[in-house]
């Protein structure tokens, strides 16, 4: 056997070993959590649910102490997508555009394709010509920048790849990159154009309502959180099967086979844990219990 990987064997043990002297965690009075223990139902050790988001201010994103214990009780940290893993970030990059050779000035009128590329080109400093086979529903992300109000952004998921790291955690992905790709172009082109012009339309209105969803996260009223994601304003509703629900379904079948055999860190999108068709309801309905913990 490698050294390498003797010693890779070695910390992963030595790490198990030292979870049993960690003290218990504690549980929140009520249901203001991003982070859940999942437990019970014939599981050895609890794994553990967090809600992210998916761009904030940097300064704005902070692991609590019980966070960072969750991560280093778990052995492995599982995310939408493997975080850590180059190739599926550079093959996100040849799935971004659209199929079959379409172009973003296929889907206006000569006059609201001018109004978008003036946009791109005086507000976001990119030339349209550049990302012209992009699909809308991507290039809405890079709209997001414009209502936040620092210089500095990360992801909750960025950050937390580095904790991850720290403590020397596999990270997976519950899905591929070419899945999600998938997802994006199962939604008509023309439906995702309409959306990025009336997000172009609508800034003012788009940034307090940014604003709210940040405060609401920040302070981690889930239940105000599963209020937001039913706003059909926020464009979610017509697809929220495609985009949320059917792909809950889908990480539960999948966590009930992993969660047996290894304790985990479960990390995705906050409006993934909401609701009655959110993993928190799916996991109970499952058998699982699932409780709040405090995460301050």
């Amino acid at each position: 056997m490698k050294l390498l990987k003797l010693i890779t064997l070695l910390i992963v043990f030595y790490s198990c070993k030292a979870q049993t002297k960690l003290p218990a965690l504690i549980i929140n009075k009520n249901d203001n959590s991003l982070l859940w223990e999942v437990s019970a139902n014939g599981l050895a050790q609890p794994s553990y649910l967090f809600g992210t988001f998916h761009l904030m201010c940097k300064n704005d994103i902070h692991f609590s102490s019980q966070l960072t214990s969750a991560v280093s009780r778990s052995e492995k940290v599982y995310m939408e997508m493997d975080m850590d893993d180059p190739a599926t970030m550079l093959g996100g990059l040849m799935l971004m555009n659209m199929k079959d050779g379409k172009t973003l000035e296929q889907l206006y009128t000569a006059e609201e394709y001018k109004k978008i590329e003036s946009y791109f080109s005086d507000s976001l400093h990119t030339p349209l010509s550049f990302i012209q086979s992009m699909k809308p529903f991507f290039l809405e992300a890079l709209l997001y920048p414009k209502m936040m109000p620092c210089k500095t952004i990360s992801g909750v998921e960025e950050e937390l790849v580095k904790v991850a790291k720290l403590q020397k955690k596999e990270i997976k992905g519950l899905e591929t990159m070419e899945f999600q790709a998938s997802v994006f172009d199962s939604i008509p082109y023309e439906e995702q154009a309409k959306e990025l012009l009336k997000s172009i339309d609508s800034m003012a209105t788009n940034k307090k309502d940014f604003d709210t969803m940040m405060n609401v996260y920040k302070s981690q009223r889930i239940n105000d959180i599963e209020k937001l994601f039913t706003k059909t304003e926020l464009g979610l509703e017509d697809h929220k099967n495609l985009l949320l629900n059917n792909r809950n379904k889908n990480w539960v079948i999948q966590l009930k086979t992993i969660m047996k055999t290894t304790p985990v860190f479960v990390a995705v999108g906050t409006g993934h844990l909401v609701g009655k068709k959110g993993l928190i309801a799916l996991l109970r309905k499952e058998g699982y219990t699932v409780k709040p913990l405090l995460n301050q």
